[in-house]
């Protein structure tokens, strides 16, 4: 999956694997602007960021299923075991059904208070990756106690000239089954594949 967005001009689209296979696309159309997707039992769940809806689709057409509307805003969403994980801009992350979409919990940082937590990745060892907006900080946080366990420095992966015309870190992927992740950010020209290691 991929996506761009702007105000009225957000889209995201899932590319095939397979050569020749249809090229499936969602337009949202203003005033949405879309933030984090994720999968989950079936259903492919968009956020936005301000106009306070969650979209459902269908994983494979991209089909809109229904709308679901929430509280706050909408920054980062990843899927961990049987939940749904949300970032809104705070150091606070709330955990959601897969199916109602409805709020079951939530977690504060218990360090790093005032963190603008934002693009999320839920890792298969079950810690949750975000971005410090508008910082190029990456968080490794447990999802249980808010507990900040590694803090990423991602400074440096654009050269001067690469920066140019670019914006913030906004995208962090673990590749399944690897200790590694791809990231990148709005605008940015290339992605990265990294491991995160101790200074």
């Amino acid at each position: 999956m991929s996506g761009e967005s702007s105000v009225g001009a957000s889209s995201f689209r899932a590319e095939p694997t397979e050569p020749n296979a249809p090229l499936a696309r969602a337009e949202l159309p203003a005033p949405y602007f879309g933030e984090g997707v994720t999968s989950a039992q079936g259903t492919l769940w968009q956020l936005t960021w301000q106009n306070h809806v969650a979209i459902a689709r269908d994983p494979i057409t991209l089909a809109e299923r229904r709308r679901v509307a929430f509280d706050g805003e909408g920054w980062g969403l990843c899927t961990r075991g049987a939940s749904l994980v949300m970032s809104n801009g705070t150091d606070t992350l709330t955990f959601r059904d897969p199916v109602s979409f409805a709020p079951t919990g939530s977690v504060t940082l218990t360090s790093h208070q005032g963190a603008r937590l934002n693009e999320l990745d839920c890792a298969e060892d079950g810690s949750v990756y975000a971005n410090d907006w508008p910082t190029e900080t990456i968080l490794r946080i447990d999802p249980e106690s808010g507990a900040v366990l590694a803090v990423i420095d991602a400074r440096g992966l654009l050269t001067p000239a690469e920066r140019q015309g670019t914006d913030v870190l906004n995208g962090i992927a673990q590749i399944p089954g690897t200790d590694r992740f791809l990231l990148t950010g709005k605008y940015w020209p290339k992605m990265f594949e990294v491991r995160f290691v101790p200074a």
